[in-house]
């Protein structure tokens, strides 16, 4: 499948990866994979990928550019058979969005009883990933693509340890950064996180076998049960014999990303015990408490990322709310370009102002991020368009100054309207008669969470991990790496 073009109206930072594991003999463990996947779906849209270990023993990939449902068909499913797979969606935080950097990565090393076949998919983002890559380079590893998490996947494929488990022990301490990850060898399942514990993963359980995913939300739609999140640090596998775990690195600074629970999770997901929806509505509340809009009259979300956040506010400050857009829920993703005639009409495909509903209103626009700013002023002026007295926007999140090195697509401070504004000149810039943040007390007031356990960087500029801010951006490889064709 060629690129994709993308017709993405978020003004958030653009998602991170899923990623899904499960062995579960006598089960479609492919199709598992494919529904687990297509509910991490808002996680990543540039590609999507599955591997299986067939009946044979061989480790089958399958991934393409594209959306889960337009990257596999039922026959692709049915190709894809055996008793354990793993599963990746994904959005280009280290390298470009083309095919040789999707996911699951296949990698393979050695030869007849020594050789070690593996597929990994990947959640996060290595700050040392050009010193690893360059020490491979030396020792004649080969790679096919500029991707980070190839990176893992080689070094793991090449350790000279006698199984799997001691390669991921003595890979995982050599790892600078956020990697939530999942491993699949022809006979198990192995999944580690940082120790940190930068991005989610969750461990579920299916009947009387285990799985692994970025979000609950994809073992929901499974059936499968949480029973709790992998902890920072440590390796998880599932296999004939069960689960079975084992703590690598402890004692580090855990470092979760508060931006999980603000926007890129699924609100139905669960993370940390902390239900999102529950927690981005105390987000609305406690806004207007510190931030009332006392001139307006209506609460509106932009849809949908501001919904729980507008319900909160209406509750806490006793303003009526309602739909102030309808949103088309089918152009996030486009094979087709608007054309130059509709080009700037093209914020419509997606959101359509009720002037019924706002025309003569004084507003309450609740959102949970600005980044950039494009959308938001867009959205502004489509409200005065239709008829909207005064236009006060109220964000469910501290403003984002500072570039996210962890696996979120924010590399540069200049793209970002807060940095270097003062909030009435973000209000300016954007045509709002007034904005508010949510402070970052308020974010930890909600989630019930402590700062020292969290990353929040973005808003704080304080990076959890060393040697951060020397970090490479997003096409580090590209500038300064060549290419060979990989032997796996």
């Amino acid at each position: 499948m060629t690129g994709i073009p993308a017709l993405d109206h978020r003004d958030g930072p653009r998602d991170e990866c899923g990623v899904f594991g499960i062995y579960a003999p006598g089960k479609d463990v492919a199709r598992l994979a494919y529904f687990a996947l297509y509910a991490l779906q808002h996680r990543g849209q540039e590609s999507a990928g599955i591997a299986a270990a067939d009946r044979d023993g061989y480790v089958i990939t399958q991934r393409a550019l594209g959306l889960v449902s337009q990257v596999f068909k039922e026959h692709d499913l049915r190709a894809l058979g055996g008793e354990l797979a793993i599963g990746h969606v994904r959005y280009s935080t280290t390298g470009s969005n083309e095919w040789e950097n999707s996911q699951p990565v296949h990698r393979s090393a050695g030869s007849g009883g020594n050789r070690r076949e593996l597929a990994l998919a990947h959640n996060g983002n290595l700050i040392n990933a050009v010193e690893l890559h360059a020490e491979l380079r030396e020792q004649g590893v080969a790679f096919s693509s500029t991707s980070d998490s190839e990176i893992i996947a080689a070094l793991l494929a090449t350790h000279p340890g006698p199984t799997i488990e001691d390669a991921i022990a003595d890979v995982v301490p050599r790892l600078q950064g956020a990697f939530s990850t999942v491993v699949m060898t022809r006979d198990r399942v192995y999944a580690f996180r940082d120790p940190a514990g930068v991005r989610p993963l969750a461990l579920g359980q299916l009947d009387d076998t285990y799985c692994v995913a970025s979000e609950s939300c994809a073992l929901d739609i499974i059936g499968a049960t949480l029973l709790r999140d992998v902890q920072p640090g440590e390796m998880v596998s599932i296999g004939e014999d069960g689960l079975r775990t084992r703590m690598l690195v402890e004692g580090a600074r855990e470092a979760f990303c508060v931006f999980e629970y603000i926007y890129f999770a699924r609100p139905d997901s669960q993370m940390n015990g902390t239900v999102l929806q529950a927690a981005r509505g105390r987000m609305g509340e406690i806004l207007a408490r510190e931030s009332p809009a006392p001139s307006a009259d209506l609460v509106i979300a932009v849809p949908d990322s501001g919904n729980a956040a507008a319900r909160g506010f209406a509750r806490s400050s006793g303003l009526p709310q309602d739909d102030g857009f309808v949103k088309n829920r089918y152009v996030a993703r486009t094979f087709i370009q608007p054309g130059q005639e509709l080009r700037k009409h093209g914020l419509r495909l997606k959101f359509n102002p009720l002037p019924e509903i706002v025309g003569g209103r004084r507003l309450v626009v609740v959102d949970d991020s600005i980044v950039r700013g494009n959308t938001t002023r867009q959205i502004i002026q489509m409200l005065r368009d239709a008829g909207a007295l005064e236009v006060h926007l109220r964000i469910s999140a501290p403003p984002i100054r500072h570039p996210c090195f962890y696996g979120i697509d924010m590399h540069t401070r200049d793209e970002m309207v807060a940095h270097g504004r003062s909030i009435e000149e973000v209000a300016e810039h954007l045509g709002a008669d007034s904005l508010a943040y949510l402070s970052l007390p308020g974010v930890y007031e909600a989630i019930g969470g402590a700062r020292e356990r969290h990353c929040d960087a973005c808003f704080s500029g304080d990076y959890p991990l060393p040697g951060t801010e020397e970090a490479q951006g997003k096409f580090a490889f590209e500038a300064t790496l060549p290419l060979a064709p990989s032997s796996a």
